[in-house]
């Protein structure tokens, strides 16, 4: 008979019989080899005659007894068993005692005593009031704020770096991240910024309408997409584009290590890693944002034939209202734009924690970052504008 054959032999005798002597006391006899296969189906039964005779106590001390002289071989299964056993025991209050076992098992017995270290107690979190809160909150953003002074800082010595020594620069990367951040994202840019034309045009012509000034309306819709839609708009398609791709992947190598690698290998994170992609930035933004104030303004001068302005007549009025200077103010408001979207996308992937959800919270963190910045820095820019004249 091969031993496979004795595993798989149905078992007449159970290995553990229930029995109970009255209503406090109760007794579990062990026989023969207590393994994982003659603990098939046992195992529940004695727990529900545990749980049923433990609800007829009222509250009263019960008293189970193990009665183990007639085992011949236990497993860990069988240590399984009695420790699922006993914890029922005591947390139900009751007195649990084991007889006539073997005592070369004792020592992987109290291996697992106390009980009660197996199954600890969840322990509830206090609850945070407002004070503490607020606290944590002040000194998170605070934290955060150092950490993008210093991140701002080495970014900025690394750029000069850059100009000093342009044939150090990973132009290969800086080609990629052009590519996927500038040729891929026209078709969006396009799009939105042809709607944005569209829907500028209408709602000022609905005003404008009333006062029999809609020959007005195409030279101020150019001014504005020029001077602030165009910038604005490109730079948040940027942030939920670009700053969130850059963002993924310095994060998944922050994850595996590979940062850390460079760091171990002497090789500056920023220099290999960010400044390829602020410079890609710096580049693509003014063209991005050119193209989109085109197609709004063409737009517009599309939208405006339904109220009965020709062509030449938007033009001469785009000319009359929009400076050279406007367009340039734009573009100089695109390149920092395509500094701070950039610069946020490869700072929250640095900041990268473990884990399988750490990746996606800092391109969420990234893209919420950037137009935060761009608000900031619009702001900014508009204060600077104001007393300037520019």
């Amino acid at each position: 008979m091969s031993i496979s054959d004795s595993i798989s032999a149905p078992i007449d005798t159970p290995v553990a019989v229930w029995s109970q002597v009255d209503q406090s006391r109760a007794q579990v006899a062990l026989s023969g080899a207590v393994n994982v296969y003659s603990l098939a189906g046992v195992w529940s039964e004695v727990r529900q005659k545990q749980t049923a005779w433990l609800a007829q106590g009222g509250g009263k001390a019960q008293s189970l007894l193990f009665d183990a002289s007639k085992v011949s071989s236990l497993d860990g299964s069988a240590f399984a068993f009695l420790i699922d056993v006993e914890e029922a025991q005591q947390k139900a209050g009751g007195q649990f005692e084991i007889q006539g076992l073997d005592s070369k098992y004792q020592p992987l017995l109290q291996e697992f005593a106390p009980i009660g270290n197996l199954f600890p107690v969840p322990t509830v979190k206090p609850k945070r009031n407002f004070v503490v809160s607020t606290g944590m909150a002040t000194q998170n953003l605070l934290d955060d704020a150092r950490g993008l002074i210093t991140f701002t800082g080495h970014l900025a010595a690394d750029l000069v770096w850059s100009i000093r020594n342009i044939k150090q620069v990973r132009w290969g990367d800086f080609v990629n991240a052009a590519v996927e951040a500038g040729i891929a994202a026209l078709p969006i840019v396009g799009l939105v910024a042809f709607l944005i034309g569209v829907i500028l045009s209408f709602q000022a012509a609905i005003g404008m309408e009333q006062f029999g000034a809609v020959s007005f309306v195409g030279p101020l819709a150019a001014l504005g997409i020029v001077r602030e839609m165009g910038p604005l708009i490109t730079a948040i398609l940027l942030a939920g584009r670009s700053s969130a791709a850059f963002a993924a992947e310095i994060g998944t190598m922050t994850v595996n290590s590979e940062v850390d690698a460079l760091v171990t290998g002497g090789l500056s994170p920023i220099r290999f890693l960010v400044v390829p992609r602020v410079l890609a930035g710096i580049l693509v933004a003014p063209i991005l944002t050119l193209f989109a104030d085109i197609v709004s303004i063409f737009s517009s001068m599309l939208t405006m034939q339904i109220y009965g302005i020709p062509f030449i007549n938007f033009y001469n009025g785009m000319l009359a209202a929009v400076d050279v200077e406007d367009i340039l103010s734009g573009l100089l408001k695109a390149t920092l734009f395509g500094v701070v979207v950039s610069a946020m996308g490869c700072l929250r992937g640095m900041q990268t924690g473990t884990g399988a959800a750490a990746v996606g919270i800092s391109a969420t963190r990234a893209v919420v970052s950037s137009i935060v910045m761009i608000v900031l820095v619009d702001g900014i820019f508009a204060y600077i504008s104001y007393r300037t004249g520019f």
